[in-house]
């Protein structure tokens, strides 16, 4: 949740912000005091964020990677939802572990999941966005010579059923039901005071930059009839720009 205050609040500024301010909207979601203070102090140690003395306050600042992480994540929770045309190209990547690494293995697995791919079992991993080969080979990188990686660029041939295999690589029915949990809350929710509707936007961009991670973004002719997504973007689209200016207002009244 951090990161997406960060994201949201902070990285628009450019510039320093005050440690009340990020207490202060940590807790307005909903946060005890302590567990904010804590989260601010473990994302100092952790490098995300530098803290600069003014007399007794203090003012937090994005550090340069931390800043990248969040425009390149911006960028992607952004565009998603609106997928641009395909080609009809699947990128195909064989991993392979030793046995003796098994939990190299699960690391790399998690990572090709988070990166939209999905399982076809026996090493073999796809995805129809061809473009995200050197995601992948960055995603691995820190496992060394252990996971070996090895890339393909095929078309879909006329043996077997596309439809089955894209059902067993990916969860589509649990992610419909993601997609239509998501309209179903943000839809109809109507917030009033400042902080609620600071609230509202928070989560609303919490939730929805989870959808890039989980989703294939497949072409729509090989999702199933009624597929939710376009309706959930609109629906992100909608109350993202509906509660923007408001949201910011509140952000920036915190702290003092």
């Amino acid at each position: 949740m951090l990161l997406t205050v960060l994201g949201e609040y902070v990285l628009p500024r450019e510039d320093a912000v005050w440690h009340e301010t990020l207490v202060s909207a940590l807790e307005a979601l909903g946060y005890k005091l302590q567990t904010a203070r804590q989260a601010l102090t473990r994302s100092v140690l952790d490098g995300w964020l530098v803290g600069e003395r003014q007399g007794r306050r203090s003012r937090l600042r994005l550090t340069p990677e931390t800043e990248q992480m969040l425009r390149t994540g911006a960028e992607r929770i952004y565009s998603f939802g609106n997928p641009p045309g395909w080609d009809g190209r699947w990128l195909l990547v064989v991993l392979h572990v030793p046995e003796s690494s098994r939990e190299i293995r699960h690391q790399a697995r998690m990572q090709l999941e988070w990166a939209g791919f999905g399982s076809l079992g026996g090493g073999l991993w796809i995805s129809p966005h061809v473009d995200r080969e050197t995601e992948v080979r960055q995603l691995v990188s820190g496992n060394g010579s252990v996971a070996h990686l090895l890339s393909f660029h095929a078309q879909l041939g006329e043996i077997g059923d596309p439809d089955k295999a894209i059902a067993e690589a990916w969860d589509l029915e649990g992610l419909s039901a993601a997609y239509r949990g998501f309209i179903t809350r943000y839809g109809r929710r109507r917030p009033r005071d400042g902080e609620s509707v600071f609230r509202a936007q928070t989560e609303l961009v919490h939730d929805w930059r989870k959808f890039p991670f989980l989703d294939p973004d497949l072409p729509d002719h090989l999702l199933p009839s009624g597929w939710p997504r376009q309706r959930a973007y609109e629906v992100f689209q909608q109350r993202h720009a509906e509660w923007h200016e408001r949201a910011q207002a509140y952000f920036r009244s915190l702290g003092g």
